[in-house]
C-alpha cells in the first residue's frame, strides 16, 4: 500500500533536490540588492520560485516547513516586504505614508499633519493616519497602519522601542524624539531660540519671569529645563509651574492661580502657543495688561497666534521644513541609499524668535 502523500515544493528551483536547498539569505551572502529588495530578489536569494515566495509570506499551503522559513529569513535579511498592490491594500500613488499623531484637538496636530499631507503629495504618496491618543488600543492601530504603509513617521514617545518591534521591517522616522532613538529621526530643537528669547528679555528690563512647563511636579520637561537654564543663566531665579495638560484651559486655569498669588511677575513663557493662548485669555479676564505688565511667550509658531489680540510672540517652527526633512528620510530608507539607524538618518529643525505685540 502506498504511504502518505509526500508533500512538495513545486516551485522549488528545478533539478535542485529541496536537501540541497540553499540556507537562508544572509546580509552578506551576496544576493543583497541594490535599492528596495523585490519579490524576485528574495526567491534568488533562497532557491525558490517567485510563486514560492508568495505561498511562503502570505501562509498558504503546498510547501514544507522548512523552505518557508528558508524564505522567510532570506525575506527578514533582505529588508523584503510584501507588494501592497498584491495584497489589495493601495488606493493610489506609488507609497502608502502612516503618521502618527497624538491629539488631533490640538491645533498643531493637524498643522503638522497638512504640512506632511501636503508635501507627500508632491511625491505621489498617500498618507494613512493614526490619532493613538484617542484610540483604545494604540499598539493594535500602529501595527495595523504598519501592515498597510512602506513607512512610518511620527510621534512616539515611551512606546517607541515597542513599537519599532510591532513595525519590524517597516522604516520609522521618529519626529522630536526625547532620548537617542534606534530609527531615523527630526530632531525639532528650540535650545539656540530660547538663548535668544533669554536676551531679548533681559533688554526689555523683564526681572521676574516665570516659566509655565507642560509636566509633572518636580519633573521638567526638556523645554521647560531649557527655558530654566538660559535664565539662570543671565542671573534670574525663575519659577516653574507645572500644568498637566498641554492646552488653553490648562494655561488658563494655572494663570489665575499665578496672578491670584500676587507674587511680582513680568514675563510668561508657556510651554507651546495653546497654553500662551489660555495666559493671554486669563490676563485679559483678570484686567492684566499684555505686554505693559506681562509680558507672554508660547513655542511653534501656530497660525492661531497672530490672530489674536496682542498677538502672540513665539518660537517658530517651520513644520513644512519638519515634514520635508521626515519625507527624504523615508525616501532614503525606502531605496536603501540610507541604514535603518544612526547619524546619516538623523535631521534637525530649529526654531526662531518670532517677536509679536505680547513681547
Amino acid at each position: 500500500m502506498a504511504g502518505p502523500p509526500r508533500l512538495t515544493d513545486p516551485d522549488t528551483v528545478p533539478g535542485q533536490p529541496a536537501a540541497t536547498q540553499p540556507p537562508a539569505a544572509q546580509p552578506d551572502s551576496g544576493h543583497v540588492p541594490v535599492g528596495r529588495a523585490t519579490i524576485m530578489d528574495v526567491a534568488a536569494a533562497s532557491g525558490v520560485s517567485r510563486q514560492t515566495v508568495t505561498r511562503a509570506m502570505n501562509g498558504m499551503s503546498g510547501i514544507s516547513a522548512s523552505t518557508k522559513q528558508r524564505v522567510l529569513a532570506a525575506a527578514e535579511a533582505l529588508h523584503y516586504r510584501p507588494s501592497r498592490f498584491g495584497r489589495g491594500l493601495v488606493t493610489g500613488g506609488d507609497h502608502q505614508l502612516g503618521l502618527v499623531v497624538n491629539d488631533l484637538r490640538n491645533p498643531y496636530t493637524p498643522q503638522l499633519a497638512a504640512a506632511v499631507v501636503g508635501l507627500a503629495a508632491e511625491q505621489d504618496w498617500n498618507v494613512m493616519l493614526a490619532d493613538v491618543d484617542l484610540v483604545s488600543d494604540p499598539d493594535r492601530m500602529v501595527a495595523a497602519l504598519g501592515s498597510q504603509t512602506d513607512v512610518v513617521i511620527g510621534y512616539f514617545g515611551s512606546r517607541r522601542d515597542r513599537w519599532n518591534d510591532l513595525l519590524g521591517t517597516v522604516p520609522m522616522v521618529e519626529l522630536d524624539p526625547a532620548t537617542e532613538p534606534p530609527t531615523g529621526a527630526v530632531w525639532i530643537d528650540p535650545t539656540d531660540a530660547i538663548e535668544v528669547l533669554a536676551d531679548h528679555l533681559v533688554a526689555t528690563g523683564v526681572r521676574h519671569p516665570v516659566v509655565l512647563d507642560n509636566s509633572e511636579p518636580d519633573v521638567p520637561s526638556a523645554r521647560g529645563a531649557l527655558m530654566l537654564a538660559a535664565l539662570r543663566r543671565r542671573g534670574y531665579l525663575p519659577e516653574i509651574v507645572h500644568g498637566r495638560h498641554g492646552t488653553a484651559e490648562c494655561g488658563a486655569e494655572e494663570t489665575e492661580r499665578i496672578l491670584g498669588r500676587r507674587r511680582r511677575l513680568d514675563a510668561i513663557l508657556a510651554f507651546n502657543d495653546v497654553m500662551a493662548l489660555g495666559v493671554l485669555s486669563a490676563c485679559r479676564r483678570a484686567g492684566v495688561d499684555v505686554p505693559g505688565d506681562v509680558r507672554v511667550v508660547g513655542v511653534d509658531g501656530l497660525p492661531l497666534g497672530a490672530l489674536v489680540t496682542p498677538t502672540l510672540t513665539t518660537l517658530a517652527v517651520d513644520l513644512d521644513a519638519v515634514a520635508r526633512q521626515a519625507l527624504d528620510l523615508a525616501l532614503g530608507m525606502l531605496d536603501r541609499s540610507l541604514p535603518r539607524s544612526g547619524a546619516s538618518v538623523q535631521r534637525t529643525v530649529r526654531h526662531r524668535l518670532l517677536l509679536r505685540e505680547s513681547a
